[in-house]
């Protein structure tokens, strides 16, 4: 399903990747202990700016500040939108 949104300029919107529920040792972790994800997929990307081009494509994983972006909501699914100089790497 495609989103009805485009980033202008050099930003970049992304899905965050599921918050961990469980450690890698078998333990629960609450829901008030959660970290926010830093990881996600790139679900749309503006077209750039005439000094910047776009490195990131659209289905990309990247890496990204843990408070990097602005937070919304769209269809009633959480995206972040941030530029791209706010992604630390793809994956």
């Amino acid at each position: 399903m495609a989103l009805n949104i485009r980033p202008l300029s050099d930003r970049v919107l992304v899905e965050p990747a599921a918050a961990e529920t469980k450690t890698a040792s078998g333990i629960f972790i609450p829901d008030t202990a959660k970290e926010k994800p830093q990881k996600g997929t790139v679900v749309a990307v503006g077209n750039g700016t005439k000094d910047h081009t776009m490195t990131v494509k659209v289905g990309d994983s990247v890496l990204y500040g843990k408070y990097a972006g602005t937070e919304l909501k769209l269809e009633g699914k959480d995206y972040l939108i941030m530029r791209e100089d706010d992604i630390l790497a793809i994956i």
